[in-house]
């Protein structure tokens, strides 16, 4: 396994593919599995083999770990997953085999930033309800905020589970539960909060995030995230097919619930919302930029509203009020990565690899 520097040496060399940076894709590839969930592990691993092991390479770089301790913390969580998501632990043993890693590889690849303490990251996070928008369907999605090292390690992935409903999300590295949709028009897009609960051992968010793509319903989404006990406090915008829109502000003590009050929209950053957390010591834990993005989104959705289209978000998540740390940010410690625009009832999704305003969208569909 390549140390960190060979593999960030690598990336500066290679062209420059697209309008972003050096090293990343002009498009981000989709990858499609079917089958059992060992089948859709193992056919996920065969084609993400590279981006896989690149991530295990970024995570003991950027944790200070050797390999063999990056495996040791992850087999910990192991009883969880037995006890909250079995059927995806024998995903992550599929994955395994098609990637040619251990099965505590791809353990720690969807454990990820709580075998250690990873840094924070930011996101623009938003979900247009029926109300919003001239052909009545939802448009939900976010830019992800991280860093430089995610895109050439990224890809969207469409899989077909037996007797469950399809997904489709942007994802990388071997995580089989990130940002996405599934066929009953469930969709989550998610942000780090700032403050709140402290952290403890639990369950970390990216196979919750999968599981919450197995619902059918918004309820049924938030009863997983009242169930299952969460690593770390996370929020997420969500929808479903009966056109249910609301937000989860998910801590460790519990989902906070906030809702659109009739504006038919809502937006989220990194702060904290809810009334029960949103005050003056998790606001200083929080990123300053959150505060001016959140009313730059929303000023910019209510604008639109009862009109916005697909091209009209683009737009906004294109926007650079306050840059660097705009709606689409060029931070360097933390940049857009992923633009990320979903129709559920379409079953389609568009991305643009990094900064919108630099790549354009590329559709991809279920």
């Amino acid at each position: 396994m390549t140390n960190r520097r060979g593999f960030l040496g690598a990336m500066a060399a290679m062209p420059c593919l697209g309008g972003g940076r050096a090293g990343d894709p002009k498009a981000y590839p989709i990858f499609r599995a079917k089958g059992s969930h060992r089948e859709l592990g193992r056919q996920h691993g065969e084609q993400a083999r590279e981006y896989i092991r690149r991530h295990l390479d970024v995570m003991c770089a950027a944790q200070k770990l050797s390999i063999e301790t990056l495996r040791s913390r992850a087999l910990r969580f192991q009883p969880m997953f037995e006890q909250y998501c079995p059927h995806l632990l024998d995903e992550m043993r599929g994955l395994a085999e098609g990637a040619r890693v251990t099965a505590a590889d791809a353990m720690a690849c969807n454990i990820r930033g709580e075998i250690g303490q990873a840094k924070q990251e930011g996101c623009t996070a938003y979900v247009i309800g029926r109300s919003g928008t001239p052909d009545h369907e939802i448009i939900a999605g976010q830019n992800s905020d991280m860093t430089s090292e995610v895109p050439p390690m990224a890809y969207v992935l469409h899989l077909q589970p037996k007797e469950k409903p399809e997904v489709l999300m942007w994802t990388f590295g071997g995580m089989i539960g990130y940002h996405g949709m599934n066929s009953a028009g469930v969709a989550h897009f998610a942000n780090a909060l700032g403050g709140g609960p402290a952290s403890r051992f639990g369950m970390p968010h990216y196979p919750v995030k999968r599981l919450m793509l197995e619902c059918s319903t918004v309820e049924q989404a938030v009863a997983l995230l009242r169930k299952i006990p969460l690593a770390s406090n996370g929020n997420y915008v969500l929808c479903d097919g009966a056109g249910r829109i609301l937000d989860v502000e998910a801590t460790t003590d519990g989902p906070e619930i906030i809702e659109d009050r009739g504006a038919g929209f809502i937006a989220h950053t990194n702060h904290f919302l809810c009334s029960r957390y949103a005050r003056k010591e998790n606001f200083e834990k929080s990123w300053p930029d959150s505060f001016p993005r959140i009313g730059k989104m929303n000023e910019l959705i209510a604008s639109k509203q009862g009109r916005v289209t697909v091209e009209d978000v683009k737009s906004f998540l294109k926007d650079h009020t306050g840059k660097p740390v705009s709606i689409c940010r060029h931070d360097g410690d933390s940049r857009t990565v992923a633009s990320l625009i979903a129709e559920p009832a379409r079953r389609r999704m568009h991305a643009a690899v990094g900064n919108p305003c630099q790549n354009s969208y590329k559709t991809y569909s279920m």
